[in-house]
């Protein structure tokens, strides 16, 4: 169960810390609060991709932390455990977004990888998202949500493996089909490129290198002359070199330093010149005693540059990428020497995994079948008490065993719904309006639950497009799931908001010139007016307060009586 959050520097949100309680937990808040600011923390934290972006203005980096308690997460448990980062006190996760675009997740202390941490979120916690209805018409969201009230989850993660090497396998032995005629031929082609490039010390090349050294033999003597001519005005010139001049100014304007001594700070400077000039004639004199004119030097190196440019020509390629060249054929050549593995044993190879595929494809589409019955009954009877007595649900799932293998099987899924008495069944997305597009996914949601056994669910707007008693009916199926595990539900419908156990307030606010969202826990009193916020918008009346604690009363949670 969730029991503490904290965030730092979050888009809107500079410093928030709040604590969680079992049961039914609403939030609410007018559109552009921030709730949603809520819902992208508790993913950052879970493993979802992060941006500099999330990065409050002026802030350096953005930090989120999550505490859980693991009395009712024994498969978080069992991954800490096999991961040596279980604790006692039970699970700290935080993750820390710089400004520099990387980030950090930590799990009790220790560094993890995203993926580690999105693993161990699915043992946690639960987000269902406000669009889940517009995803719920597409046949893969079906099928998922078949696949893991059936808990399939395995099965397809193994058939996926068997697809995955089929193809390989099939990829290998087409390309050992389609190499067989010409494989000797380019083989032969391939080491005579080789043993041509090799002799050329092509795959040692460092063409950058041998042109500067070119470059520097090609023009030694003119480097010679003019650097032992520059050295000579530098320094080596006794009668008019700079550093002789530089003498002559420093010492005369010594001298009329010491009578007036604003003078001496240009004697300091020119002082410090001197010294830079003979460093960088030493450095000079240094590279020049260095530097020789060699003719035989210079032929070497332009008979190399030949053979280069030439075989560059030859192959086709940039003499800077020769080296690459020599390694991509190399590549190639040991590509086909390992495609010598005989076409029988690929084909043998290919008719095993086959069969297995299909075997295991099988089992899955019997497992969805049997899963498809029960779900569909348990869809079909919260359908009804969310205001849609008389429609009707069937999941169909169809096996076409002719059909090539996919990651996730050879069924096809569907939805299958009649809204209304005396129509026929029709794929959910032809038949049913936005509303009632709602309530199904609602349902789905909540006919799922028991199966993840997840210990904590958010639900974030599911219940848009629904109202009035419907509503009501939403909240008290949200209020009871929140009996057998920990549920958040962002809401804008008071009904919803009035079922809660707890209610936090999400609002926003200008301090200075800085834009801040803030959550608080309303008590009672708060909560009533919240709620007649809600019901009656901007000017709440005394019949809005009556409303709002009516409906409070009758979810269970009197408050006391409060005036406008």
């Amino acid at each position: 169960m969730l029991r503490e959050l904290t965030i730092k520097d979050l888009a809107v949100v500079e410093s928030l810390h709040l604590t969680f309680e079992a049961g039914l937990t609403v939030l609410t808040g007018e559109t552009g609060a921030g709730k949603s600011i809520l819902l992208t923390a508790l993913g950052l934290a879970l493993g979802d991709r992060a941006d500099p972006g999330f990065i409050r203005g002026g802030a350096p980096r953005a930090e989120i932390a999550l505490r859980f308690d693991l009395d009712d997460c024994p498969r978080a448990q069992a991954w800490l455990e096999e991961q040596a980062l279980l604790d006692e006190e039970g699970c700290l996760i935080r993750r820390v977004i710089s400004s520099d675009g990387r980030s950090k997740a930590f799990v009790n202390g220790s560094p993890v990888t995203l993926q580690s941490l999105q693993e161990l979120g699915q043992g946690l916690l639960e987000i269902h998202g406000q669009h889940a209805h517009v995803l719920l018409v597409k046949g893969q969201e079906q099928r998922r949500l078949l696949d893991a009230a059936a808990g399939n989850g395995g099965l397809v993660r193994e058939l996926s493996a068997l697809c995955l090497e089929l193809r390989e396998v099939r990829a290998r032995l087409d390309a050992a089909n389609s190499q067989q005629h010409d494989r000797a031929a380019r083989l032969d082609l391939l080491t005579f490129q080789l043993d041509e490039l090799q002799i050329a010390r092509m795959d040692a090349l460092d063409y950058d290198a041998l042109v500067e050294d070119h470059g520097r033999q090609a023009h030694a003597e003119r480097i010679l002359e003019v650097g032992q001519r520059e050295l000579d005005n530098l320094y080596e010139d006794e009668a008019s070199s700079v550093t002789k001049r530089l003498a002559q100014a420093i010492h005369g304007l010594g001298d009329i330093g010491r009578v007036a001594p604003e003078y001496q700070d240009v004697v300091k400077s020119l002082e410090e010149a001197e010294a830079g000039i003979k460093e960088a004639a030493s450095d000079l004199r240094r590279l020049l005693s260095r530097q020789e004119a060699d003719p035989r030097q210079l032929a070497l190196l332009e008979e190399q540059l030949a053979d280069v440019h030439r075989l560059a020509r030859k192959h086709q390629v940039r003499p800077e990428a020769l080296r690459e060249h020599v390694a991509v054929l190399e590549a190639e050549r040991v590509a086909l020497m390992d495609s010598g593995t005989s076409n029988a044993q690929w084909a043998l190879k290919r008719q095993e995994l086959e069969a297995a595929y299909r075997e295991q494809a099988a089992h899955l589409s019997l497992r969805r079948k049997e899963a498809a019955r029960l779900l569909e009954a348990r869809i079909q009877g919260l359908v009804a008490e969310l205001g849609m007595p008389k429609a009707r649900l069937r999941i169909e799932v169809v096996a076409d065993e002719e059909a090539e293998p996919t990651l996730f099987g050879q069924d096809q899924v569907e939805f299958l719904v009649s809204a209304n008495p005396g129509l026929p069944l029709k794929p959910l997305a032809r038949v049913a309006s936005g509303g009632e597009l709602s309530r199904i996914s609602l349902a789905i949601q909540v006919a799922l639950t028991g199966e993840k056994g997840t210990p904590t669910m958010i639900f974030d707007e599911v219940d848009s497009g629904i109202g009035g008693g419907i509503a009501e009916v939403v909240g008290q199926k949200l209020r009871l799931l929140g009996g057998e595990r920990q549920i958040f539900s962002v809401t804008h419908l008071p009904q919803v908001a009035a079922q809660g156990h707890q209610h936090l307030l999400v609002e926003k606010g200008v301090e200075g010139e800085v834009t801040q969202s803030r959550v608080r826990l309303l008590e009672a009193a708060g909560r009533v007016q919240e709620i007649a916020r809600m019901l009656g918008g901007r000017v709440i009346t005394p019949q809005t307060l009556a409303h709002a604690e009516e409906m409070l009363m009758l979810a269970g949670e009197p408050p006391p009586m409060v005036t406008s």
